[in-house]
């Protein structure tokens, strides 16, 4: 039974790892459909949102059958009930991709007030905190767990350059409020990832320590 049940961890932890790097690249598609300007691009982040939230849907499926087949206790269900919270932060995300995606609809091709730089930093950014949570939780590493939290003081630190830059841009030319408040709606969305990417550090310290620890 044992063997079984770690058979069945490990299937679980291969899907995990895919819905991980499905999220990576749903950010980057978002975010390189709006610097590019590309709408068909845009379009494609719906299509593979649906594929993340239906391996969501597969994952948590097979956590529920896995605890109601096992009766898994201590570390165990830690284990599994913080891969049913991954893979909701997960799926956030990706709802923060589409909501990027729908930016870059409204924006169309008018022409951009400014060279998109920290934004796309900050996707760069959150695209690795989500590849360095999942490392975390394979590895049962806290204190790369625990390394999210000065990773997410870097994405706050170009939103908040972000936002100070756009005020003053609507300030000096009004015109420009409506995208200038669409861009920095896209930043929150980023800046939201990252908290989510938090969120999954501070579940992984619970799953190895059991003791709760906020680590944004």
């Amino acid at each position: 039974m044992r063997s079984q049940f770690e058979e069945e961890l490990k299937a679980l932890n291969i899907k995990l790892l895919k819905m991980g790097s499905m999220v990576q690249n749903i950010i980057e598609v978002s975010v390189q459909s709006l610097a590019k300007q590309d709408l068909d691009r845009a379009r494609s982040v719906f299509e593979l949102d649906d594929d993340i939230d239906a391996l969501e849907l597969e994952i948590e499926h097979q956590c529920m059958s896995l605890i109601a087949r096992q009766q898994p206790i201590a570390k165990d269900l830690r284990t599994i009930g913080t891969i049913l919270k991954i893979i909701t932060d997960l799926e956030r995300m990706g709802d923060h991709a589409v909501n990027i995606a729908k930016v870059t609809l409204e924006i169309g091709e008018d022409k951009l007030i400014k060279p998109l730089i920290d934004i796309p930093k900050m996707a760069r950014l959150t695209e690795d905190m989500v590849n360095k949570s999942l490392d975390a939780f394979m590895h049962e590493d806290i204190d790369l767990a625990k390394e999210l939290d000065q990773d997410d003081d870097q994405v706050d630190d170009l939103y908040e350059a972000i936002y100070l830059e756009l005020i003053e841009m609507m300030l000096e030319n009004p015109e420009i409020i409506k995208q200038a408040t669409q861009l920095l709606f896209i930043g929150r969305y980023l800046e939201r990832t990252a908290d989510h990417a938090t969120n999954i550090g501070e579940r992984i310290v619970y799953m190895v320590t059991g003791e709760r620890l906020k680590i944004n």
